[in-house]
């Protein structure tokens, strides 16, 4: 079951999309909270302001999350509750997408990092939208913030761990794909989260890759939701991805 609820924290309206999985369930992720490979029965993600400035965000995760059962934990701040759901063959994937900075995985040894550039933003804007798009030049306050692609993927069948493995690497590779065709030139974000959540019961599947059967699934589900979420971040923030924008 997914819910989107809200909060008041640091003067801003902050959302957080909860999926509630329930147990038979096991969990690969790269999120702070519940990262690796195990059993999970939820996946919070949480949306936090662009200026986030606390040191401990897995105690803050943890905070917000169901208490007494394993599950997942990531952050983000783009606006959760413009989330973006697509499916395939019984796949489901689900997506937030921020994209403030396009990276390119690979860049030269000692490059900036352009996630970490203090933006100029209208504070007069609402939170929500202020806090995530770029504005021209006028008396505004300067601080870093940051896009983020977090992405959840619910598969109906068992894995093997290499499976596992498979299936994050063909949720990557769908994600570039996606973006690179909203036309934005990267690989996705610095900060992207993944988690792949698949059945505890059943025979294991022993590929996730794009041509298995289930990696296909997958590679389509997440492929739309990336591309529906760039889409959308474009037309909320007026942002002109540097493909289309010459």
């Amino acid at each position: 079951m997914l819910s989107l609820s809200h909060r008041h924290e640091d003067g801003a309206r902050l959302a957080s999309l909860l999926w509630e999985f329930g147990p038979g369930w096991r969990m690969i992720s790269s999120a702070m909270v519940g990262g690796g490979i195990g059993p999970g029965e939820w996946v919070l993600n949480a949306q936090v302001v662009g200026a986030y400035s606390r040191m401990d965000p897995v105690d803050h995760l943890l905070e917000l999350a169901p208490s007494g059962r394993p599950g997942v934990g990531m952050m983000t701040a783009a606006s959760v509750a413009h989330y973006t759901r697509a499916k395939d063959g019984g796949v489901e994937s689900v997506a937030t997408v921020g994209l403030r900075v396009p990276t390119w995985a690979a860049s030269p040894e000692g490059t900036p990092d352009p996630e970490l550039r203090p933006e100029r933003i209208d504070p007069e804007r609402r939170p929500g939208q202020g806090d995530l798009v770029p504005r021209p030049a006028s008396p505004v306050a300067a601080r870093t913030v940051p896009g983020t692609i977090n992405i959840i993927v619910a598969v109906p069948v068992a894995m093997c761990d290499a499976a596992l493995v498979n299936a994050v690497m063909t949720v990557t590779e769908a994600k570039t794909q996606a973006l690179v065709e909203a036309g934005y030139e990267c690989t996705g974000t610095a900060s992207d989260a993944v988690c792949v959540a698949v059945r505890t019961e059943g025979p294991q599947e022993l590929f996730g890759g794009p041509r298995s059967t289930w990696g296909a699934r997958i590679a389509r589900a997440v492929h739309l939701s990336v591309l529906n979420g760039a889409h959308a971040w474009a037309d909320v923030t007026g942002f002109v991805p540097a493909a289309q924008g010459g």
